[in-house]
């Protein structure tokens, strides 16, 4: 199975291009966990939140996968919890690092901040918004996995986004 995820900071457009990519390849789409953790818990994250959304994600992950197909398009993963995890509390715990790095998938997607930002009961990172895109920017360029900038007017990222994907696919078996 290929996977591709979508990542980035806070407001860029992340849910809305993973569920039409899912849609146009008729592909799976993985929510994004901590979304809705985050509104059951009804307060803010803490430290100790982070092995159960960590777990959480991968969980869901792996339901996804188990449903087969040849794509799966996710609204985040691990390497999410890592920069917000680092960002808010210095540190995040190895296993999740660890995990993030075995788990990287076949192509990110990093959506830039060049669309306004949008707050919800669950954003707050808006006043920092260059400095969170600039830890997504340095974590997926390290991690290893292919990527694709996408940036752009929502039409343009949904254009460039599908031809990322569309060269994967071409390429893999």
């Amino acid at each position: 199975m290929i996977r591709v995820v979508i990542t980035g900071s806070e407001s860029t457009g992340k849910t809305t291009i993973g569920q039409q990519l899912a849609e146009h390849y008729h592909a799976g789409f993985v929510p994004e966990f901590v979304r809705d953790y985050a509104a059951r818990k009804g307060g803010e994250i803490d430290f100790a939140d982070h092995g159960p959304i960590a777990r959480g994600q991968i969980a869901l992950e792996d339901e996804y996968v188990a449903r087969g197909g040849r794509l799966l398009v996710q609204d985040t993963d691990l390497l999410s919890t890592v920069v917000y995890c680092g960002h808010y509390f210095g540190r995040c715990p190895a296993w999740i690092e660890r995990t993030a790095r075995d788990r990287r998938p076949d192509l990110y997607l990093l959506m830039e901040i060049d669309v306004p930002w949008i707050p919800d009961p669950v954003r707050d990172r808006g006043h920092l918004r260059d400095e969170m895109q600039q830890l997504f920017r340095d974590v997926v360029r390290a991690s290893g996995a292919p990527y694709e900038i996408i940036e752009g007017d929502w039409l343009a990222r949904l254009e460039r986004a599908v031809r990322a994907i569309d060269g994967l696919l071409e390429s893999s078996p």
